[in-house]
């Protein structure tokens, strides 16, 4: 039963959810709108038509834009539960993370089933009349525009030039018409001072009325051939004239149901049994041919081996004897073959007859190579279309699975981020999609061409997603520190050798006032210790390798020194004098091991030491470690006797005092 908590949770993941679908939504809505861009602009469509295009495009969209809401909704929800530190809390009161996405998880879950039915059910539905509607655009003439200054040839037939246009009454000025519409050798110009384009009520031609103007016409041939003035034409003067253009206009729907071969546009058991018929269909063009080539190809007499015989279907009751007649047919015409005395043949033939006979079997030839080039095109069709079925066939399970998936990727993600808000779950989310998008694409794009299994190629994006969201559920779960980014800037550092600096902030509240005069000769035996480490350790020379490698031991010196200066860090960090802590500061951070060996097992210092390219490297990122610790040690010499020297003016002022 669903507790205070669970209906708690659900509340917020619920919230961001509806914003985050119906922006989702739009987005991929407006990627379509843009692909298919030039099918709609400049058609004069009505609203109607647009409204069952967004409409269609919608419900087609809807298993695409769950996983991504689904997605950014976990990281936000969960993101901000955890800025908020209700995450901590609830773990504080022993409600584990795993019990807390436990109903977002169910949801999630339900939403999986609510993609797949759209995608089983309404969207090859929305698909058909989506792919109708498209085409029937695509088929519909444009609407016409006419343009300013410029000649325009959308209308068929002519050529119009408008030097202006009045916009509210649809009044034309200066007009130059080329009509070509009977031909070119009967090509027209008509020159008019306004006119008006109009279409007719059913819409199937344009009205062009014409006032004040002339129509020439050259009498013996078309414009191409008036050479000058003296070429005889006709013209006409006019007031008014009218001219009917076929245009139509009208749009015109397609059947829906010339789209349900799409494989989108199918179920799963349609995918499944029309997959099948076209595997029939397949087989049995291959028979065919196989039955036809092995019928018409002459065995040569000089093989040793029989032709191979095609093996016999299971279903085929005539397999058996169509076989044997074949084989014994095959032996007759190779044992006639034998005694057949083909040169002594060729030699009674006539030149003429010869050369007949080679032409036939080149002609022969040639037409055998044109039929199986055009039954190859047929098969590798068909073949991709099967490829295709089996395709959306798959992608409606990984689709819906991806909502579970994503659930599993983004709620720990924000559990473990703690970052709310749209601007870092937005940008993650978008990053964690690209890549799903590039994987499962690519991967689809090779399963479709056949250059990757069928199996491999879809469920390989699902297989990458699940190990990743469970790895992250465990570690949110147990308060792993996998997203930490000081621990990541501390290990590339020390990787790389960068320096860290100490950041010793002044304290607000102070209980106790450090011991500045115990601190005095604490600081002189570090300042001491520092300095006869030097003296007694050549730190510039180069490092054993041996020592380091095979028999390496730890510096216990360097250990014992940096362990006081922290000792000494800690307790002078309470005080209230700022240059104090400025001079504290200057105590540098030292790494104890990195200047004797590179891994703490042994195995690992003998592996890369036997391994010697690796070995080389190591041996001196170490030396370059003991020049580093030399300078520190000569750094905290200086610093921990103008430390002494501090402490004891603040000592002997406190005692004055």
């Amino acid at each position: 039963m669903f507790k205070k908590l669970d209906r708690y949770v659900l509340g917020k993941f619920c919230l961001v959810f509806m914003a985050a679908f119906f922006i989702s939504l739009f987005i991929f809505m407006m990627q379509f709108t843009w692909l298919h861009i030039d099918k709609l602009v400049g058609k004069g469509l009505t609203m109607d038509i647009l409204g069952q295009f967004f409409y269609y495009m919608s419900l087609s969209l809807v298993p695409q834009a769950l996983p991504v809401a689904i997605l950014l909704s976990s990281l936000i929800s969960f993101g901000n539960l955890g800025e908020s530190l209700e995450l901590l809390a609830m773990k504080s009161a022993g409600v584990a993370l795993a019990r807390v996405m436990l109903p977002v998880g169910l949801l999630a879950t339900a939403f999986g089933g609510v993609s797949f039915y759209f995608q089983n059910v309404t969207s090859p539905y929305a698909q058909r009349e989506l792919g109708a509607l498209l085409m029937t655009l695509r088929q519909t003439s444009p609407a016409v525009e006419i343009p300013e200054g410029i000649f325009y040839n959308g209308v068929p037939g002519i050529n119009l030039y408008v030097s202006q246009k009045d916009v509210k009454t649809g009044m034309l000025y200066d007009i130059v018409i080329y009509k070509t519409d009977q031909g070119f050798d009967k090509a027209q110009i008509v020159v008019a001072d306004s006119g008006r384009m109009a279409s007719s009520a059913d819409k199937g031609h344009l009205i062009l009325d014409i006032w004040q103007g002339e129509q020439f016409e050259n009498l013996q041939g078309g414009l191409g051939e008036m050479k000058n003035a003296t070429q005889p034409y006709d013209r006409e003067t006019f007031g008014h004239k009218r001219f009917l253009i076929d245009f139509d206009s009208n749009i015109k729907m397609m059947d829906a149901d010339m789209m349900s071969g799409m494989a989108k546009a199918k179920n799963m058991v349609e995918l499944v049994e029309d997959a099948d018929s076209m595997n029939r269909s397949l087989d049995s063009i291959g028979n065919a041919a196989y039955e036809r080539a092995l019928g018409s190809t002459y065995f040569p007499p000089t093989e040793a081996k029989k032709p191979k015989q095609r093996a016999p279907h299971p279903n085929d009751a005539q397999t058996n004897t169509a076989t044997a007649a074949t084989t014994g047919n095959t032996g007759a015409t190779s044992e006639a073959a034998q005694s057949l005395p083909f040169d002594t043949l060729l030699s009674r033939i006539g030149e003429q007859k010869l050369d007949a006979a080679v032409s036939t079997a080149a002609a022969m030839v040639k037409s055998r190579h044109t039929e199986l080039e055009f039954r190859s095109e047929e098969v590798a069709s068909t073949e991709k279309d099967v490829r295709k079925h089996y395709i959306e066939w798959h992608n409606k399970i990984t689709q819906s699975l991806a909502c579970l998936l994503f659930f599993l990727i983004g709620a720990p993600l924000g559990a473990i981020i703690r970052k709310g808000g749209l601007g870092m779950p937005a940008v993650v989310s978008v990053i964690i999609f690209i890549i799903y998008l590039i994987l499962n694409t690519s991967t689809m794009k090779m399963a479709r061409e056949g250059t990757l299994n069928m199996i491999v190629g879809m469920w390989l994006s699902t297989a990458i997603l699940l190990p990743t969201g469970v790895f992250l559920t465990y570690k949110s779960n147990r308060d792993s520190m996998v997203f930490n980014v000081d621990a990541y800037r501390n290990f590339f550092s020390r990787l790389l050798m960068l320096r860290t600096h100490r950041n010793i902030p002044l304290k607000e509240v102070i209980i106790h006032d450090p011991d500045y005069t115990a601190a005095i000769p604490r600081l002189a035996d570090l300042a001491a210790d520092s300095y006869h480490y030097i003296e007694a350790h050549r730190l510039v020379s180069a490092p054993n390798y041996i020592s380091i490698f095979f028999r390496h031991k730890p510096d216990t010196a360097v250990e014992d020194i940096n362990e006081r200066m922290e000792q000494i860090v800690e307790e002078l960090g309470n005080s209230r004098d700022m240059r104090l802590l400025q001079s504290l500061q200057e105590f540098p951070l030292l790494y104890t091991t990195a200047h004797v060996t590179p891994f703490d097992s042994d195995r690992l210092n003998k592996v890369a030491g036997i391994l010697l390219p690796i070995g080389a490297l190591l041996w001196l990122r170490i030396w370059i470690f003991r020049i580093r610790l030399r300078q520190d040690l000569q750094q905290i010499e200086v610093t921990a006797r103008d430390l002494q020297q501090h402490c004891q003016r603040i000592a002997e002022k406190n005692t004055q005092q």
